[in-house]
């Protein structure tokens, strides 16, 4: 959350206030990743607020921002070029 919060580089966590290094908590990050810590965690958290009936979806939103579009989606429209425009002549 710090790194989320303040932006800095993970080499730039002060280890006093997350306590350990910035280097080591992107490991565990990245280890529990890789474990499938975090959709593990996501089901037992929406189990536990199921189960305590305090998970209301009345209201609610979704947000795919996250979520790839592979090949580009689907779509009808042309896609616009990334290449660079060519420089105009100067002749």
């Amino acid at each position: 959350m710090y790194v989320l919060r303040t932006g800095v580089a993970w080499r730039d966590v002060p280890a006093q206030s997350v306590g350990c290094s910035g280097v080591t908590a992107w490991r565990r990050l990245r280890d529990w990743t890789e474990a499938g810590v975090w959709p593990h965690l996501h089901a037992v958290l929406l189990s536990e607020l199921r189960r305590a009936d305090l998970l209301d979806l009345d209201d609610c939103a979704v947000d795919g921002s996250h979520i790839r579009a592979l090949k580009g989606g689907i779509t009808s429209a042309p896609r616009p070029s990334t290449a660079p425009a060519p420089a105009p002549s100067t002749i």
